[in-house]
């Protein structure tokens, strides 16, 4: 998800990475540059999905995981087909675009920094920025069940973005608008993929049934 997905990520965070100072310096600060600013992404993604997937693990116990499964799956199938009216009911909140348009303020600062760590701090704060398709891999890293497995999906998608994200820094002439286009033509295609297969693992769950027959009981003596 997080491959198919990263071109999408091109042109929403492409022009993050196209400004990076890294593109003065050479190749291996090239590398090292756009390295630490996709880690803080990555990092990003990975506590989200922490955070989300143990929230995932008290559904599990109460029974609802197969529900949030299908619910994820569906939404990735309906973000497929009516982008915009999704777009138009799932909108942040107004505290959370105030902080938007503050966190914008402080990647705008750190943009003009040549230091690692503010390059690092960038990613992180990128990986906060509104995108729809961080929202369902979010939803789906919920549909996992425990904290670890939704932090390691979310890290995996996060790695899944890094080779266009990486590629768009050292091959930025290659990326050019019409190529961009083109392969984003296949994205929405895997998503509905994804989402079905979501709906799928929703409806083959298979919760443990307690077995009578196997119920080893411990015998209790009583002794007068």
């Amino acid at each position: 998800m997080g491959l198919l997905s990263s071109f999408h990520c091109i042109a929403m965070c492409g022009p993050i990475a196209l400004a990076l100072p890294v593109q003065k310096g050479d190749k291996f600060q090239q590398f090292a540059g756009l390295a630490f600013y996709n880690t803080g992404r990555t990092f990003t993604y990975a506590a989200l999905g922490i955070g989300l997937g143990s929230l995932g693990s008290s559904f599990a116990w109460i029974g609802y995981l197969r529900y949030l499964s299908i619910f994820a799956g569906i939404l990735m199938v309906l973000y497929v087909l009516w982008p915009a009216r999704l777009d138009t009911y799932f909108h942040p909140p107004k505290f959370w675009q105030k902080f938007i348009q503050h966190l914008k303020r402080q990647m705008g600062e750190m943009l003009r920094s040549r230091k690692m760590q503010s390059w690092f701090l960038l990613g992180i704060l990128n990986g906060l920025l509104p995108c729809g398709l961080v929202y369902l891999a979010l939803i789906s890293s919920i549909a996992t069940g425990n904290s670890l497995s939704g932090g390691l999906y979310m890290l995996m998608f996060g790695i899944g973005t890094l080779p266009a994200m990486m590629a768009v820094g050292f091959f930025k002439q290659w990326f050019s608008v019409s190529l961009r286009s083109n392969v984003r033509k296949i994205t929405p295609i895997m998503l509905a993929i994804a989402g079905i297969l979501l709906v799928m693992r929703g409806i083959l769950i298979e919760y443990p049934v307690k077995n009578s027959a196997n119920d080893n009981s411990i015998p209790i003596c009583h002794g007068k």
